[in-house]
């Protein structure tokens, strides 16, 4: 009986000291962190436009005579795109050249009436008056001939009017009339078709003031070291890089950004106008930054938070500012110091004070760049 209530007390006094044993530590893999230089890096949509949009137009009234482009087509500067009638102009060229010999007639008649009567008057064959009217003529008969030459000058444009050319290379648009329309000069009639320049090609995108916050500078200007690509719909990068031709001086008010526009070189004419692409701008670098993988930072209510190893050997939540995605890491501005690891997965077993142990190196989460970058 002695020996039976030996062993009885002997398993109760075991039992409360099986029950406050330690928690086994939480395996994870770990990545030290180290100061990085991070370029400063935004993904804005923005919209293609042509380079030159240009309308062409009638400068002359008459009917539509020929087309002499199919729609859609590529057109040099200088080809022909439609004709207007030309017989009237043609006519009217023709009237004014006749003006030009009549008046020509009649400064000849006039200059030998002046010659003739000179000597007369110098002998007062003929009164003063007489030499003075001839004079009169002759000026106004030469006066005539200036007109003229005016006159058959505007013709001549008008008759050039009636073949209407492209006035830039590019991809000519649709046809406003048909053939036999009459075309007038006002504004709603004398629209014949558009071309638009694509090569080189337009984007026009903006930034919002809290972006901007982020340069050194606070802005964007013509004259910054910006880096310009274009990320294509598919996701494809295009191949050529790009400039930045014009950065607004003033915050557009009633969106609080700065409009820009960049312009890149189309050789094959990728690049269409009306279509979105993502403009993916670099303007500067940012030094002690510190890169840690997405999965890393535990987003609350209240702030971001990162796991980090104490000298224990045990987990500390540190709150930290978070900027923007690099590739697949977040960005952190402050809350961790050179050195630190960072845990950087099974973060649901994680709590502040648990131990942790570093789980081998074979076994690591996927690198850095295999996770998508968000879109904004």
């Amino acid at each position: 009986m002695v020996a039976g209530l030996l062993v009885a007390c002997g398993r109760d006094a075991a039992a409360p000291a099986a029950t406050g044993a330690a928690p086994a530590p939480v395996s994870v893999h770990i990545q030290k962190v180290e100061p990085r230089r991070v370029p400063i890096r935004f993904d804005i949509v923005g919209q293609i436009e042509g380079s030159k949009q240009v309308e062409v137009r009638a400068r002359v009234s008459g009917i539509l005579q020929k087309q002499f482009y199919n729609e859609g087509d590529a057109v040099k500067q200088g080809a022909q795109l439609f004709e207007i009638d030309p017989a009237p102009y043609e006519v009217a060229l023709a009237q004014a050249r006749a003006q030009l010999a009549q008046a020509t007639a009649q400064v000849d008649q006039a200059r030998r009436e002046e010659a003739r009567l000179k000597p007369l008057v110098q002998d007062r064959a003929v009164s003063r008056k007489e030499y003075d009217d001839a004079t009169s003529s002759r000026q106004l008969a030469e006066a005539a001939i200036q007109q003229a030459n005016a006159s058959i000058r505007q013709a001549e444009l008008n008759l050039s009017y009636t073949r209407v050319t492209a006035p830039v290379p590019g991809i000519s648009g649709r046809s406003e009339h048909s053939i036999g329309t009459l075309i007038t000069t006002d504004a709603a009639g004398s629209l014949l078709t558009t071309v638009n320049q694509l090569s080189p090609i337009w984007v026009r995108f903006s930034l919002a003031q809290t972006d901007l916050a982020k340069l050194p500078s606070g802005r964007v200007g013509r004259a910054s070291p910006v880096d310009m690509q274009l990320v294509l719909p598919g996701g494809a990068l295009y191949p050529l890089k790009g400039r930045l031709n014009f950065a607004a001086t003033a915050i557009d008010t009633r969106l609080g950004t700065q409009q820009l526009r960049a312009e890149f070189d189309n050789p094959h004419e990728e690049l269409l106008p009306g279509q979105f692409v993502t403009v993916r701008i670099t303007a500067g670098q940012r030094d002690n930054v510190f890169l840690v993988p997405q999965a890393a930072v535990v987003q609350t209510e209240k702030t971001s938070l990162v796991y980090a190893i104490d000298a224990e050997g045990k987990a500390q939540a540190r709150p930290v500012k978070t900027g923007d995605w690099v590739g697949a890491d977040w960005a952190i501005m402050s809350g961790l110091n050179a050195g630190d690891r960072v845990i950087v997965d099974n973060l649901l077993k994680v709590r502040p004070g648990v131990a942790v142990t570093e789980a081998p190196a074979a076994a690591a989460a996927p690198a850095s760049g295999q996770a998508k970058a968000p879109e904004k």
